[in-house]
């Protein structure tokens, strides 16, 4: 049974954690997001405890679960954010009338 006490604790996080989250600046997204994926993936080594306890079949089936859902996290979550960075990187364009140096003669490399 669930107490008072946990119950408030429970809603004062989400609270507090949904004012964090809502108040973060667009450029530190990246970082924010390659923080979630390391908690993500304490989550998952958790789950795989608990999915590897062997107590019960609920237990074992709820650790499955918990086991399916963070991997979809973290893989997701590492999928998002390679896709933000993409944005950020630049092509390299040689300059116009750039001559590009050719290798030895042959292709053998010296």
């Amino acid at each position: 049974m669930i107490s008072i006490i946990e119950l408030y604790v429970f809603v004062l996080a989400a609270f507090v954690g949904f004012q964090v989250i809502t108040r973060v600046p667009p450029l530190l997204h990246t970082p924010l997001m390659s923080a979630t994926n390391a908690i993500s993936g304490i989550s998952l080594v958790g789950s795989l405890v608990l999915a590897g306890a062997n107590r019960e079949s609920l237990s074992n089936w709820l650790g499955f679960v918990a086991v399916t859902a963070a991997s979809i996290n973290v893989v997701g979550g590492f999928l998002i954010t390679d896709r933000m960075l993409k944005m950020f990187r630049r092509d390299v364009k040689p300059a116009p009338g750039a001559v590009e140096k050719a290798g030895p003669p042959g292709g053998a490399a010296r």
